[in-house]
């Protein structure tokens, strides 16, 4: 794989989705370890940094009113609200990283994915389920960072959400993490191989063959 890819070579914009628990943040920084030329949209949120987190790193930090004087400028590709707090993705970021030619992964819910579908309709999409409720409870539990009153609203909020899984092109059931991880690698690899791709990126290669 070629690291600087043609300047006309533009990467794909992927949306994953998944409820609270499936592991898509874990799939997600796993597939950045195992394939190049991929990067993970970094959202604008108004929710307060968790221990560690760093802005522009994890998330850009904002409030409220920032955020809503973003959206009045129609900075965002897509913006909503999940839980008490807001998220939104930077349109002049996605729209940079692809012309670099870097695939991009945004990591949102189902109501931000369908504002992307429309608005780029060329994006794939990715929907990640857990192999039942009661794994996705345990998981969600053994975090032991949340009351049962939150992990019930969660719950509630996850059936919610895997209510719109077949809006999606592809559906990965996240039951052995290595399996997951392989499918979801697949589905990168295989929108490389599309034909209109690897024109662009083989363009050279293919004149000196066919001349």
């Amino acid at each position: 794989m070629t690291a600087n890819p043609p300047a006309a070579a533009r990467g794909t914009l992927y949306v994953i989705s998944a409820p609270s628990g499936a592991g898509k943040t874990s799939l997600v920084k796993a597939l950045l370890g195992s394939l190049d030329e991929v990067a993970v949209s970094i959202s604008h949120t108004t929710r307060a940094p968790r221990p560690g987190e760093q802005n522009g790193r994890e998330y850009h930090f904002v409030d409220v009113p920032a955020f809503r004087a973003l959206i009045e400028q129609g900075a965002f590709l897509e913006h909503a609200q999940v839980f008490d707090n807001y998220y939104g993705t930077s349109r002049a970021s996605i729209q940079d990283q692809l012309a670099s030619g870097l695939d991009v992964i945004l990591e949102i819910d189902w109501q931000g994915a369908r504002q992307v579908r429309d608005t780029m309709p060329g994006c794939r999409s990715i929907f990640v389920l857990p192999p039942s409720r009661a794994a996705l409870e345990a998981r969600l539990t053994g975090r032991g960072q949340d009351s049962a009153e939150v992990i019930a609203r969660r719950m509630r909020d996850a059936v919610n959400e895997m209510q719109h899984w077949a809006e999606y092109d592809y559906l990965i059931v996240n039951d052995n993490f290595d399996d997951a991880l392989a499918e979801l690698r697949a589905v990168f690899v295989a929108g490389r191989l599309k034909r209109e791709v690897q024109a662009v990126r083989h363009e050279g290669l293919l004149r000196s063959l066919l001349a």
